[in-house]
């Protein structure tokens, strides 16, 4: 009887072993009934015959921002309808509110990175809880792709300097430094502006965007005569709009956004001195609800946004009205849109498949996809992305002028 069993145990043993050895010989993708392998660096994350891939979202969907936020959800679906399935599985979305502050973009993330089936993430909205979810998201080995945070920082490895760069994270928007040179070209050569005073709110985007504006007015024979700050929730800009009235600048830049920046606009036309300051805001104000909620102060002054002119750009506002109901209400759909369909493409690249429709999608995996993108064909430009996760090349901006609180997007303003 002992000797049987040996035997028996042998011949069971050699089995086990011959299939390991034939499952170990399969190739990485080419799919079969017995269990597929994950040799990832990051790992993986398996989705059964019967399951859908999901996928997070962390936009701004509540606050005064709001609008910005949910014009990206909106792309989203979009995008989603139109990619379809992913090796015959549906895509799920999970979407978390961030917020445009680092608290709602660390509450965010940590919700999304709590359910391991997120394979992928797109946002944040705001570069402030960008921040705080890059290293929840990256330190998961999950990789996100934003489309409207622009803070240089973002995309920066060098601590020593404020960057908060990791490996994982992606955006198709533009980078600060872009915008930067664009508004302050702008003011020198087509306003013949001379001096500039800027305004910011403290968070890692007002401040680096005033920055580079600055630096780059400099570089052109430009004078900074203030550079100061208000506080996100503040709603008296006198004290500080007094203060810039002193030096008289030809342009008054204020990179921040609503309600503070709809409040220094209708403030500072009633501040002696700043009768010929010309205002400029930036791409956080880009949003339908800005002349409303403005009012006719807002009649006259300049501000940076988005700027896309294609055919297919055209379709997609299309589509968006015909799925929504409503026109685009901010200036980044295009950009998350580009992201959905580069997320989802880099999960296609990523994932192994066997007979049965099971899946292994490696997250090591989805990055080295993305980190080796070119020129990949978007509705904003063509995407390279930069070894720190810089994708776009900045062609889809714009200096835009407010003629009239009817019309949005604003007139393009008259380019060099």
């Amino acid at each position: 009887m002992t000797s049987l069993r040996i035997c028996l145990w042998l011949v069971l043993l050699a089995l086990w072993t011959l299939l390991a050895a034939g499952c170990a010989a399969l190739p990485e993708g080419t799919g079969s009934q017995d269990a597929l392998t994950c040799t990832d660096e990051l790992g993986c994350v398996a989705v059964a015959a019967d399951e859908p891939v999901t996928i997070g979202s962390m936009v701004v969907l509540s606050g005064p921002n709001a609008n910005l936020g949910q014009d990206a959800a909106n792309a989203i679906a979009i995008a989603l309808a139109e990619f379809g399935e992913i090796h015959g599985h549906p895509v799920n979305l999970i979407s978390e509110d961030s917020l445009c502050s680092a608290e709602g973009g660390q509450t965010a993330a940590t919700r999304l990175m709590a359910n391991p089936a997120v394979v992928g993430v797109l946002g944040t909205s705001c570069s402030s809880a960008a921040t705080a979810a890059i290293p929840i998201v990256t330190s998961a080995g999950r990789s996100m792709i934003a489309a409207s945070t622009t803070s240089p920082s973002l995309t920066n490895p060098d601590r020593d300097t404020g960057g908060v760069w990791q490996h994982g994270y992606y955006r198709t928007a533009h980078n600060d430094r872009m915008l930067g040179r664009l508004a302050a070209d702008y003011a020198f050569n087509q306003l013949g502006a001379r001096t500039l005073a800027t305004i910011h709110d403290g968070s890692i985007y007002a401040d680096l965007n005033q920055a580079m504006t600055a630096a780059a007015f400099e570089d052109l024979g430009g004078e900074v005569v203030f550079q100061g700050a208000v506080n996100v929730g503040d709603l008296d800009m006198r004290p500080v709009l007094i203060e810039v009235a002193t030096h008289e600048p030809d342009i008054l830049l204020f990179p921040i956004f609503q309600p503070e920046g709809n409040l220094i606009v209708a403030q500072a036309r009633d501040i002696p001195g700043l009768e010929n300051t010309e205002l400029m805001g930036g791409n956080a104000l880009f949003s339908e609800d800005f002349l409303p909620n403005t009012g006719e102060a807002a009649v006259g002054m300049y501000m940076t946004g988005p700027r896309i002119v294609n055919a297919r750009y055209d379709e997609l506002r299309r589509k968006y009205v015909e799925m929504h109901g409503i026109p685009p209400t901010s200036g980044y759909h295009a950009h998350m849109y580009d992201a959905v369909r580069m997320l989802l493409h880099a999960i296609t690249a990523a994932t192994q498949v066997d007979d049965d429709g099971n899946l292994l999608i490696g997250l090591q995996a989805i990055r080295d996809t993305l980190d080796s993108l070119e020129q990949f064909d978007g509705i904003t430009g063509s995407l390279t992305c930069s070894a720190t996760g810089d994708c776009a090349t900045g062609e889809a901006l714009a200096m835009f002028h407010i003629q009239d609180l009817d019309s949005w997007p604003p007139a393009v303003a008259p380019q060099p």
